[in-house]
């Protein structure tokens, strides 16, 4: 259990909101929980209390609850107290708990921190719960769930766990050469070595978690008038992109995120690209775009190339 100040901070959403959550973590925890509900409850139970500041005046009547540590979310001794949500009440129960003795308020990330220096998760836990915090698609929140849950700290250790046994073996064998009775590796440990090569080349090669986040780019690519920005707004479901018969209409990169099928996507729609014979005249403006829609290509994760099916995209090695 890490020594030092005992913290509190709002855990729930942003007032206004039905219920705020206050959290206090630390040493002096279960003294900050009775002297502003009068009493310490039974450890995990939900019990009824009236909150009462420094003085004795009402603050709210509250839900509190009391964990006494090291088996906690923290590892420390932890309270909270479940209040009414609007602004005032979470305001008089911070100050309340401010004016105690040996309490703060909490740096941000400083709940998570404590249960990281208490051994109550690892970093890949702690990753997924603030992946957790931010998800917006589905696939955020089940990638972010499993991480925070342990499944990749377990993964890693039986990963672990194997690279050590198929070690031994090896030191076994090495160890022994000498004798005449030695036995020499396993038929398997080749296979057993391949087959965790391949498992660990199949995770090596799947999207990182910052994609997943970010977003998977897609940058719609064609030459002019190819039917790329009415494709955009079919994708976004808006009319944010200009669509017209006349070819050369979009001159700049036009992006919007949306969420498909659980997934974060930003799809970029781009200015037509056309290879410009030496001598012929151009337009200053598509020249830029077009040089813009180039460097979009760089930057792609995949590029939905519209143009003729039964040909290749116009001057495709210069573009």
């Amino acid at each position: 259990m890490t020594a030092g100040s005992t913290i509190f901070a709002l855990s729930s959403g942003a007032a206004p909101s039905a219920i705020g959550v206050v959290r206090v973590s630390g040493p002096q925890a279960g003294a900050a929980l009775t002297a502003l509900a009068g009493r310490l409850p039974q450890p995990r139970r939900a019990s009824l209390a009236r909150l009462r500041d420094g003085v004795g005046a009402p603050i709210d009547q509250a839900l509190v609850l009391w964990f006494p540590g090291p088996d906690t979310a923290t590892g420390e001794d932890l309270a909270e107290l479940h209040c009414h949500g609007g602004r005032a009440v979470i305001a008089a129960v911070e100050e309340a708990l401010a004016a105690l003795p040996g309490l703060r308020r909490a740096e941000p990330g400083e709940f998570t921190r404590r249960a990281f220096a208490n051994g109550r998760i690892d970093l890949a836990e702690a990753e997924g719960l603030a992946d957790l915090l931010s998800a917006e698609t589905e696939l955020q929140r089940a990638a972010a769930l499993a991480n925070a849950g342990g499944a990749l700290s377990r993964q890693v250790e039986d990963w672990r766990t194997r690279v050590l046994v198929l070690s031994a073996e090896v030191e076994g064998v090495l160890d022994f050469s000498d004798e005449e009775d030695a036995a020499g590796l396993p038929e398997c440990f080749t296979w057993n070595i391949g087959a965790l090569a391949e498992e660990l080349g199949e995770w090596l090669a799947r999207p990182r978690s910052e994609r997943l986040g970010e977003g998977f780019r897609v940058v719609l690519a064609g030459p002019p008038n190819a039917g790329k920005s009415t494709l955009f707004n079919a994708l976004i479901e808006s009319e944010a992109a200009i669509t017209s018969p006349i070819a050369g209409t979009t001159r700049d990169v036009i992006e919007r995120s949306v969420a498909l099928g659980g997934a974060a996507f930003t799809f970029a729609d781009t200015a037509g690209l056309r290879v410009v014979e030496e001598g012929a005249s151009t337009d200053e403006i598509e020249a830029i775009g077009i040089g813009r829609a180039r460097g979009e290509l760089t930057r792609a994760d995949l590029v939905l190339w519209l143009g003729a099916p039964d040909e290749a995209p116009p001057g495709a090695w210069k573009i």
